[in-house]
Protein backbone atom coordinates (compact mmCIF):
# COMPACT_ATOMS: atom_id res chain seq x y z
CA UNK A 1 0.00 0.00 0.00
CA UNK A 2 1.03 3.76 -0.85
CA UNK A 3 1.55 5.83 2.24
CA UNK A 4 -1.13 8.69 2.83
CA UNK A 5 0.53 12.13 2.51
CA UNK A 6 -1.89 14.64 4.38
CA UNK A 7 -1.61 18.07 3.18
CA UNK A 8 -1.44 21.19 5.56
CA UNK A 9 -3.89 22.25 7.74
CA UNK A 10 -6.10 25.44 7.62
CA UNK A 11 -4.04 26.96 10.00
CA UNK A 12 -0.75 25.73 8.98
CA UNK A 13 2.62 27.66 9.86
CA UNK A 14 4.44 28.79 6.72
CA UNK A 15 7.81 27.10 5.97
CA UNK A 16 9.53 30.55 6.23
CA UNK A 17 7.42 32.82 9.07
CA UNK A 18 10.26 35.50 8.50
CA UNK A 19 9.93 35.96 5.15
CA UNK A 20 6.03 35.80 5.11
CA UNK A 21 5.63 38.39 7.76
CA UNK A 22 7.91 40.76 5.68
CA UNK A 23 6.11 39.92 2.58
CA UNK A 24 4.46 43.30 1.44
CA UNK A 25 0.65 43.27 1.60
CA UNK A 26 -1.02 43.12 -1.94
CA UNK A 27 -4.14 45.88 -1.94
CA UNK A 28 -7.38 44.69 -1.82
CA UNK A 29 -9.57 44.72 -4.63
CA UNK A 30 -13.47 45.99 -3.87
CA UNK A 31 -14.40 42.30 -3.76
CA UNK A 32 -11.28 40.59 -2.38
CA UNK A 33 -10.26 41.45 1.06
CA UNK A 34 -6.84 40.30 2.21
CA UNK A 35 -7.81 39.04 6.14
CA UNK A 36 -10.93 38.58 8.32
CA UNK A 37 -11.14 39.43 11.68
CA UNK A 38 -13.26 38.03 14.38
CA UNK A 39 -15.13 39.45 17.10
CA UNK A 40 -17.03 38.64 20.33
CA UNK A 41 -20.64 40.36 20.54
CA UNK A 42 -23.13 39.63 22.92
CA UNK A 43 -25.99 38.08 20.57
CA UNK A 44 -28.64 41.55 21.53
CA UNK A 45 -25.86 43.50 20.04
CA UNK A 46 -25.39 40.79 16.94
CA UNK A 47 -29.27 41.36 16.10
CA UNK A 48 -29.06 45.33 16.64
CA UNK A 49 -26.08 45.00 14.24
CA UNK A 50 -28.12 43.10 11.72
CA UNK A 51 -31.12 45.42 12.33
CA UNK A 52 -29.03 48.73 11.78
CA UNK A 53 -27.31 47.14 8.30
CA UNK A 54 -30.75 45.95 7.02
CA UNK A 55 -32.12 49.58 7.82
CA UNK A 56 -28.96 51.08 5.83
CA UNK A 57 -29.88 48.21 3.32
CA UNK A 58 -25.85 47.21 3.58
CA UNK A 59 -24.59 43.92 4.98
CA UNK A 60 -23.00 43.95 8.51
CA UNK A 61 -19.54 43.40 7.34
CA UNK A 62 -20.10 46.80 4.87
CA UNK A 63 -20.93 48.64 7.60
CA UNK A 64 -18.38 47.36 10.17
CA UNK A 65 -15.93 47.66 7.42
CA UNK A 66 -17.28 51.65 6.82
CA UNK A 67 -16.79 52.31 10.57
CA UNK A 68 -13.23 50.83 11.14
CA UNK A 69 -12.25 52.79 7.92
CA UNK A 70 -13.48 55.89 9.82
CA UNK A 71 -12.34 55.14 13.14
CA UNK A 72 -8.60 54.21 12.12
CA UNK A 73 -7.92 56.69 9.51
CA UNK A 74 -5.28 55.56 7.03
CA UNK A 75 -1.83 57.53 8.29
CA UNK A 76 0.59 55.93 5.78
CA UNK A 77 1.26 59.90 5.08
CA UNK A 78 1.71 61.12 7.82
CA UNK A 79 5.26 62.06 9.49
CA UNK A 80 6.10 61.14 13.20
Amino acid sequence: MTERRTPPGFAARPADPERWVRAPEKPATPNRFTARLTIDVTPALRARLKVAAFQRGITVADMLRALLAREFLDTSGDVP
